[in-house]
């Protein structure tokens, strides 16, 4: 029986993961083994919250190690990480300035002034990308408003992803999924907008030729073996997207993380003037698909409260959190001040006392409030892509870490009114070894590597109880969560 070993780096904002993916070829088994994990988190550097990718590297090659330590074949190597971050790069490969965060101040006002410059219309039209403060477009032209003196050493421009892969190989590759994240690339004719750059004023020699995932970059050679690196959706959410098992045409995703991002798969760019006021992005996919999609603030919100209540046991909160009044108080969790506070809890305090709502004292009441609200927001944004594809959502695959979150998946359901499908749990990683495969000419299209998955991953089922979404008490909370801000 012929065997594949598949290495899936899966990078998101607070961890990392090496990922160890055996292939069987004649039954299509998958079993996958985490190898290494380690922490990421954003370094205070110059007054900006950077990334340390110099310490990224290390932990995916200690990893990479481990695998190799164990006498294992490794067949390739496929690196996804989050989206809109940068660096950039001398003649001689190395990094200049400082790998800044999208959660950075330093964007802070800058998307009103470009959208003065250009109109917002403009944009949209050409990029099909939501207005997000961090976009790459608004940090780049934050960039060159501060005007650093290395400026003039700078010969390319490539997405975090794309870089790690560039350490591996020595080799320039420029991703499709994760480039669309930049507000840069025109949807039109997926390469960089040429009007747009200059707008920045930035040459466009900075910017190689895009190209789509599902090949091979290079080799990553280590003591005897010779390894393929391949081009992978290099977006996390992307790769999470191809591991969605879709039930039919009509149903969404919802990606469930630090962030969550629901959406629909699509041939054709959405980018219609009422797609634009509902702030709808159509980030790239492979196949020739969009992801027609919205990004909502996610678990992020509860991750921070775990943090600053030192919360080591998620399961036993949750269940803490179930047992407290429903929709005693709500936030808009999409709302600014939630990026990155300095205290989430004190956040979500002011912005209840704000809006004339208990304030949530216990850990338990604050979080009962954040997953009560991304419920609220989920339905919120489900309505928005039913009005989209004109039809109701069918189903709403929830896949991600935050999949597991069994009482927030039953709320999702019954508020949205929607039957919910959890899992898998590894959607990242999946999607990730998924492009291998087809890079590794083992599968050929998206449907025939979900049937796979379906295959090997058991799915949970969330059915939406009528008489609770119906309900004339969620009918006046749903009022009152419409006129948040």
């Amino acid at each position: 029986m012929v065997n594949l070993n598949i290495a899936a780096i899966d990078l998101g904002a607070s961890s990392g993961r090496v990922m160890l993916a055996t292939y069987q070829v004649e039954n299509q088994q998958i079993s996958l083994q985490e190898i290494h994990r380690f922490k990421n988190q954003l370094n205070h550097r110059n007054g900006h919250d950077c990334w340390d990718l110099s310490y990224l590297e290390h932990e995916i090659i200690t990893g990479l190690n481990k695998i190799i330590g164990k006498d294992i074949v490794l067949h390739s190597i496929g690196i996804d990480t989050w989206g809109v971050d940068y660096v950039l790069l001398n003649k001689h490969g190395e990094i200049l300035g400082d790998s800044y965060a999208y959660r950075d101040a330093r964007t802070e006002g800058i998307m009103p002034q470009v959208q003065q410059d250009l109109s917002k219309e403009k944009i949209y039209q050409k990029t099909g990308i939501q207005f997000l403060t961090f976009n790459t477009l608004y940090q780049l032209k934050a960039m060159m408003n501060d005007k650093p003196n290395w400026l003039e050493d700078v010969t390319d421009f490539i997405m975090v992803p794309d870089y790690l892969n560039y350490r591996l190989t020595g080799v320039l590759n420029r991703e499709y999924t994760n480039a669309t994240t930049t507000q840069l690339v025109n949807a039109n004719t997926d390469n960089w907008d040429t009007e747009l750059l200059d707008y920045l004023n930035i040459p466009v020699s900075w910017f190689g030729q895009i190209r789509h995932p599902g090949h091979k970059i290079g080799n990553w050679q280590q003591n005897d073996q010779i390894i393929s690196v391949m081009s992978v959706a290099s977006h996390d959410t992307a790769s999470a997207v191809i591991a969605s098992p879709l039930s039919d045409e009509y149903s969404a995703y919802l990606c469930s993380g630090t962030w969550s991002l629901m959406g629909l798969d699509r041939k054709q760019v959405c980018n219609d003037s009422h797609a634009m006021h509902a702030n709808i992005t159509n980030e790239g996919g492979i196949d020739g698909h969009y992801r027609i999609l919205k990004n909502i603030m996610g678990l992020w919100l509860f991750q921070r409260l775990c943090t600053e209540h030192q919360i080591t046991d998620i399961p036993a909160l949750v269940q803490q959190a179930s047992q407290e009044q429903a929709f005693r108080s709500v936030i808009n969790p999409n709302n600014a001040v939630f990026l990155n506070p300095n205290s989430m809890v004190e956040a979500i305090q002011q912005y209840c006392q704000l809006h004339n709502q208990p304030i949530p004292t216990t850990t338990a009441q604050l979080a009962r409030c954040i997953f009560d609200s991304l419920a609220m927001l989920y339905r919120q944004v489900a309505e928005e892509l039913a009005k989209l594809q004109h039809h109701p959502i069918s189903h709403l695959h929830i896949v991600g870490g935050g999949s597991q979150n069994t009482f927030l998946n039953q709320l999702c359901a019954d508020i949205c009114g929607i039957d919910v499908i959890a899992g898998p749990i590894e959607a990242s990683v999946l999607g990730n070894i998924g492009c291998q495969l087809m890079a590794l000419d083992q599968i050929h299209t998206v449907k025939e590597f979900r049937n796979i998955v379906t295959k090997n991953f058991p799915l949970k089922h969330f059915k939406f109880q009528p008489h609770f979404a119906d309900s004339d008490f969620v009918k006046r909370k749903w009022q009152e969560f419409s006129q948040l801000n």
